[in-house]
Parts: structure tokens; C-alpha cells; sequence
């Protein structure tokens, strides 16, 4: 981050506090059942996100561009929830609120970067329903294993740079007085707005990622479906219409989940308490690393009926080993022994 300084002139001093203050949540009655909620979540997430990967991972069948994807963005959820949660838990359960200034922009580094990309993750797959749907003779050369690797290493590069430089602006602000973040964690628009110098490329970097990260992801994903529906209505019968609708029905309802809390709240901002507003996007964080594995396993035949086969072979290993013991047990020298002195 001394790059950014460094370009500004070696006689430019910043005041950098020690740390700064999440305040997040303050005056809320019995605002721990809550943080003891988020923590329910957050094991929920790990361990859903966890069988997911473990099922694509060791089913060769699911070896398919789209699970790459699904894959994908369980391992981001799993990260980001890492990423936020424990440090959100610590902050506001155990009443550690003060954050040292470097840690507090790491922080803000690893919580952006996640949630963009679980945001831009969408985004590969709508673009995969889009392609089977409306080109699917042409979907095994247009949707590679190749393509979508490099579009998930295309977006982790571009949100990492973003991210970078969104942080590194930060540390060319001066803070004079408040230090403290009206936020659940280290919000890149609550530390910006505490500044005493100039935030001017702040703030126009803050909107350029809503346009880039919220805004243009959310229209790709409208427009693509407002094609899909419109290929659809091409199709003969009604039967096919609902197969192929069917095949979206999973990634509709992660969209609608990450992006109706977020537009709710950006719309209705100003006629919401800031508490609400905290508590909202907070679930908005929490709550799409949560569902996301739940509904897949739902909704996707195909790991539903892995994950089945899976408890199947397991239910029925112990039940074999519980009667081999059984068997074991009552044939037993020491079983047949007792019995004979019974007699």
C-alpha cells in the first residue's frame, strides 16, 4: 500500500490512527441471541459448502463446467463466511470492537473480494444457462473446462485488483477526529466518510465497484434470463418449457436471495433505521453463503442423487458392521461358555 503514497511526494504525511472502532449494533436489546444465531449460520455454511465440494469433487461425473462453477462458489462461500464471520463474532459477542488500522484493511481486503466474487460467480452461471439454453448443440465447444477456468481466474484477478487499489486509496486518508465505523465490520464507505482530507477518489472508486460489482453484474443476469424466457417461448411444448426452466430454478433463487436484500436496502435507506440497515446487510452476507448449498442439493438432481447414494453406501456399511458384531458377540466362545453354565 506504500505505492500509493510514495507517488504522492515523500513530504506528504497521513495521520493514521492506532485503531479503529466497529460500533455496529449498538443499542439493540438482547443483540447477543443474535450474534448466537450468526454463529449457528456460519457452522451451517461451513458444513454445507464443505459437502458440496466433497460430493463434486469425488463424483467424476459432476466434472462438468457448471459444477466447476458450483464448486467454485461453495469454495467462495466457505471463504468469505471464514473471512467475516469468526472476526464478526469476536468484534461484537466478546466486546473486542477496537481493530488495529492494518488489520481493519485487511479486513475490508478479504470481506470485498469475497463478496464480489460471489457476485461475479453468479455471473458464470447464468452465462452457462444462457449458453445451454439458447445454443445447446453448441454448448460442449462454447462452455469449455478451459473457458470456465479462465473466467474464474479472469474475475479473481480482477477483483483482487480492484480491491487492492479500493484499499490502497484508503491509506493516502487522513483521520483527524472520529474513529469509529457505524458498520459490522470495515466498510469501505464508513472509513472513507471519517476522513479529514480530500476523499474525492474514494469516493468515485466506491461507486465505480457498485457499478461494476452490483450494478453491470445484476444487469448481465437480468438481460441473460430476459433471453432464456424469450427462447422459451419458442420451444413446442409445455413439457419442454418446464424441463428447461427447471434447469435455472436453483441459480434464480441464489439471485434473488444475494440481490433483493441489497436493493431493498440501497432503495430504502433513508427510511430505514440505521440499526435495521446494519442488521439487513449483515444477513445479507451471512445468510447467501448459508442457503446457496441447501438449495443446490435441493434443486440439483444430480448432487441430490449423489448425496443420497453416499448415505446410502454409509447407512448400509454400518448397518453391516452392526450385524457382523452382533453375529460376532452371540458366537462368541466366552457367549457360548455362559450359556452352557445357564444350562
Amino acid at each position: 500500500m506504500n505505492l500509493f503514497n510514495s507517488a504522492l511526494g515523500k513530504n506528504i504525511t497521513f495521520v493514521h490512527p492506532a485503531y479503529f472502532i466497529i460500533s455496529g449494533f449498538s443499542g439493540i436489546l438482547n443483540i447477543k441471541y443474535y450474534f448466537v444465531f450468526l454463529c449457528f449460520v456460519y457452522i451451517v455454511s461451513v458444513l454445507g459448502n464443505t459437502v458440496v465440494m466433497t460430493v463434486i469433487y469425488f463424483d467424476h461425473n459432476l466434472r462438468t463446467p457448471k459444477y466447476i462453477a458450483i464448486f467454485h462458489l461453495a469454495f467462495v462461500d466457505l471463504f468469505g463466511s471464514s473471512a467475516l464471520m469468526p472476526k464478526l463474532l469476536d468484534i461484537f459477542l466478546f466486546n473486542h470492537h477496537n481493530i488495529p488500522y492494518n488489520d481493519c484493511l485487511t479486513f475490508l481486503f478479504f470481506c470485498y473480494t469475497c463478496l464480489a466474487m460471489q457476485v461475479l460467480n453468479l455471473v458464470a452461471l447464468s452465462y452457462d444457462r444462457l449458453i445451454a439454453i439458447i445454443f445447446p448443440l453448441h454448448y460442449q465447444v462454447k462452455v469449455t473446462h478451459r473457458f470456465m477456468l479462465s473466467l474464474i481466474a479472469f474475475f479473481w484477478t480482477f477483483v483482487i485488483t480492484v480491491a487492492f487499489i479500493a484499499v490502497g486509496l484508503l491509506t493516502r486518508l487522513s483521520f483527524c477526529e472520529s474513529v469509529v465505523i457505524n458498520s459490522y465490520f470495515c466498510d469501505h464507505g464508513q472509513i472513507y466518510r471519517l476522513a479529514c482530507n480530500d476523499n474525492t477518489p474514494n469516493y468515485v472508486i466506491s461507486w465505480l465497484l457498485i457499478a461494476l460489482i452490483l450494478w453491470l453484474p445484476l444487469a448481465f443476469i437480468v438481460l441473460s434470463y430476459v433471453c432464456i424466457g424469450y427462447a422459451l417461448c419458442k420451444v413446442a411444448t409445455a413439457q419442454e418449457r418446464h424441463k428447461a426452466f427447471k434447469t435455472c430454478t436453483a441459480h434464480l433463487s441464489l439471485v434473488a436471495i444475494y440481490f433483493i436484500p441489497i436493493l431493498t436496502t440501497f432503495t430504502m435507506s433513508s427510511k430505514i433505521h440505521p440499526n435495521a440497515r446494519i442488521i439487513n446487510l449483515s444477513l445479507t452476507s451471512v445468510f447467501p453463503p448459508m442457503l446457496n448449498p441447501i438449495i443446490y442439493v435441493l434443486q440439483t438432481q444430480e448432487i441430490k442423487w449423489e448425496l443420497l447414494k453416499y448415505l446410502n453406501i454409509k447407512f448400509n456399511l454400518n448397518s453391516y458392521i452392526c450385524c457382523e458384531f452382533v453375529y460376532v458377540k452371540e458366537h462368541s466362545p466366552d457367549t457360548e461358555n455362559r450359556g452352557d453354565a445357564a444350562e
